[in-house]
């Protein structure tokens, strides 16, 4: 089966589908209205959009994840800093 990017430039060499299932369980994990039978559900497809932004600017510019020791933003060069949760939601506005 050949493998397609969909979206952005990833390297195809490396891409798996274990990548995409971590992916999918980080979502599931961290926040709620995507876990089953849940209450907090959006009711508007523009409000689970921003969701799921917030969640992925987090993952990438505050969180500083174990194994890389650093945000995966600033392990790409894209920043020389860990945001903080203000910063992020400043920018955000």
């Amino acid at each position: 089966m050949d493998k397609t990017a969909i979206h952005g430039r990833p390297n195809m060499a490396k891409a798996t589908t274990s990548d995409i299932e971590r992916q999918n369980l980080n979502v599931r994990m961290g926040m709620r209205r995507m876990t089953r039978l849940t209450n907090g559900f959006s009711k508007k497809w523009i409000n689970l959009h921003y969701a799921y932004a917030i969640n992925f600017a987090y993952h990438n510019f505050v969180r500083v994840h174990s194994a890389l020791r650093v945000t995966p933003a600033m392990e790409e060069g894209i920043t020389n800093h860990i945001w903080t949760l203000e910063e992020l939601l400043r920018i955000s506005e």
